[in-house]
């Protein structure tokens, strides 16, 4: 019986291709090139897209438009007030979402165990699958009705947005640190703040920067949280969301779109370009922070 399993299974045999090899062959060739035909659809779709907004907006862009206030009635003029405006009000839901974001994240990676983080990380699935105007409804039920418009809310309304994204990317980057530097301060009696705050926390400040850029860039492109919450606004440039509602760059095309004005349609593509060059660069911003925080916590 012991020579029959030695004559079956030799663990010094060199190794022999099995009948299935062909067809695993052709599966992997097959998997492989339908991941490189979708990775190129994706990049094609993405240069079609730049093609098309730098092509109708590109005659739109001028030091008038970049810097000018468009006039209180009529056609014409610069896109000042919606570039501040939506810098303030994505600034401001950043500055609410991302504190709150990473104080979630390090509860669920340094002190909930599985079972007290399981409902925790549902409910930030569930916020990152909201539809941005159910958030919109939502908000406007809570700050708009009965006080008004204001770039607040809509600051509030992004925030919610930015939240769930700021959060779990902030958690898998916290789960990057090794684990010796916690070992390492719970051995030298350093207190379980101290550390977070001294060890872990500069560990993944990278990566932390990192998805709250790349919320950042989801943010700024949302149109129906602000089309709610904060579209009947001055065209002067403003920088207090508290008061009124602010100018901002989303609202500003989705208004030129809807007006039959073929001047009015290179404009807003002008407000587009500008929109998506704030997007691309806010991402290949992540990108390099990214880099670099994988390169840090990788020595």
């Amino acid at each position: 019986m012991t020579d029959m399993t030695e004559m079956l299974f030799d663990p010094a045999a060199p190794l022999k291709p099995s009948g299935n090899l062909r067809r695993r062959q052709i599966v992997n060739r097959v998997a492989e090139t339908g991941a490189t035909a979708a990775a190129v659809l994706a990049i094609a779709v993405l240069g079609i897209v730049i093609f098309a907004v730098v092509a109708h907006g590109a005659a739109a862009l001028s030091w008038h438009f970049l810097t000018h206030n468009p006039p209180a009635f009529g056609p014409g003029g610069g896109i000042a007030p919606a570039i501040v405006g939506t810098v303030v009000i994505v600034a401001l839901a950043t500055a609410i979402a991302m504190p709150l974001g990473v104080l979630v994240a390090i509860y669920l990676t340094e002190f909930a165990g599985p079972r007290g983080g399981g409902p925790i990380r549902l409910v930030l699935d569930v916020m990152n699958g909201l539809p941005s105007i159910v958030v919109a409804v939502f908000v406007f039920g809570l700050l708009v009705v009965g006080h008004g418009q204001t770039g607040f809310a809509g600051s509030v309304a992004l925030a919610i947005i930015m939240l769930p994204l700021i959060a779990r990317s902030s958690q898998e980057v916290l789960l990057l640190v090794p684990a010796t530097q916690r070992e390492a301060a719970d051995a030298l009696g350093v207190a379980r703040w101290r550390s977070i705050i001294g060890v872990i926390l500069p560990g993944a400040l990278g990566g932390i920067l990192t998805g709250t850029v790349l919320a950042v860039a989801r943010a700024a492109g949302e149109t129906a949280p602000l089309l709610v919450l904060t579209s009947i606004a001055p065209p002067t440039v403003g920088v207090n969301p508290f008061g009124h509602a602010l100018p901002n760059i989303p609202v500003y095309i989705f208004t030129l779109s809807e007006q039959a004005d073929p001047q009015g349609f290179t404009r807003a593509w002008g407000a587009a370009f500008v929109l998506l060059v704030f997007i691309l660069i806010s991402s290949l911003g992540a990108r390099a922070l990214l880099a670099r925080s994988r390169s840090k916590i990788s020595r």
